[in-house]
């Protein structure tokens, strides 16, 4: 990321749909240490201390585009990141209205603003479906989802690309690959291995034996991102003069497709409990997933200035140190 990201950062008045999920409460974290005004907006804001973001409580799936005109109007904000949808334990229905209908009422009331602010909306490494193997995906390539979840993430991304092309928003998607890092939610493969491994690491510390892991076949080869890496990426995207990004769609992630099955082995190494990793055989696939995903990050250093640096092992150990008791916080 460029060194002066942060400075240019501070004063800027920034708004986070879905506060405190998992990306939003890092995002929000993130420009309030560069010196930005914070909003935290989600159904049920965490009250924090006065050193955090402001929270403010809105039921994002339900408010329509008067009443999020009135709300962005109010705050007047330089910066809106759209963070919030749904991802796990959620219907095509649900996710429809959480990640595609919210997206075209954000567009809509934006719009609408006598000094519309620059929109982020979070994307998914998911539009694009199945990528070829060996190659990295560009941005240029059609989208064809294959999961419930890369078909909404797509309606939300053409919605700020229609409102770009229409009507000037200054909107830009961060196609973003899968993030890990601490606090990953218990719905993803990371997030649950994680949760597995912490309880299996108290089973132990117990004179217990924990529970094996038991996981579908990891055939697959995912583009994975650090959580920090991540953040730093939307940071430069509110930066980045408008000529550059608006109505652009950014690749963000590793450049690389890491084999699923060497990743969670390498979970438990780095986890220090001595626990079997059993690969079952479902009776019905469960999944539709694209077995290669690879992203071509080139857009993102010529555009942003950014590239990810932190390394595989640093975004296993912040998410183990989350989840699994000692001594994993200072193993090697």
């Amino acid at each position: 990321m460029r060194t002066t990201d942060h400075v240019a950062a501070a004063g800027l008045r920034v708004v986070v749909l879905g506060g405190t999920g998992y990306l939003g409460r890092h995002i929000g974290k993130a420009f309030l240490a560069d010196g930005a005004q914070v909003h935290l907006v989600s159904r049920n804001p965490a009250e924090d201390g006065p050193e955090d973001p402001r929270p403010v409580r809105m039921d994002l799936l339900t408010a329509g585009p008067a009443e999020l005109t009135a709300f962005f109007a109010s705050l007047g904000p330089d910066v809106v990141v759209n963070a919030a949808g749904r991802a796990w334990r959620a219907d095509e229905a649900e996710m429809t209205a959480g990640n595609a209908d919210l997206v075209l009422r954000v567009t809509e009331s934006l719009v609408g603003l006598p000094r519309p602010p620059r929109l982020i909306q979070l994307g998914t490494v998911h539009e694009y479906g199945a990528g070829t193997q060996g190659a990295g995906t560009p941005e240029e390539q059609e989208p064809a989802p294959v999961t419930p979840y890369g078909r909404t993430k797509l309606l939300g991304t053409q919605a700020v690309l229609r409102a770009s092309a229409d009507h000037g928003l200054d909107g830009v998607v961060l196609r973003l690959a899968n993030v890990i890092g601490a606090g990953a939610p218990t719905g993803s493969l990371f997030g649950m291995v994680a949760a597995h491994l912490g309880a299996a690491a108290r089973a132990e510390s117990l004179g217990e034996k924990p529970d094996e892991l038991r996981l579908p076949p990891l055939r697959a080869h995912r583009d994975v991102v650090d959580l920090h890496d991540a953040v730093d990426a939307v940071r430069a995207a509110a930066t980045a003069p408008a000529a550059d990004v608006s109505g652009q769609v950014v690749n963000i992630g590793r450049g690389e497709a890491v084999p699923m099955d060497a990743l969670i082995h390498r979970m438990v190494e780095l986890s220090g409990v001595d626990l079997p990793v059993v690969e079952t055989v479902p009776d019905q696939p469960t999944r539709t997933d694209a077995q290669w995903q690879q992203l071509d990050v080139s857009r993102a250093l010529r555009l942003l200035g950014w590239q990810p640096r932190r390394t595989l092992d640093a975004s296993l150990r912040d998410l183990l140190a989350a989840a699994v008791p000692a001594p994993v916080n200072g193993r090697k």
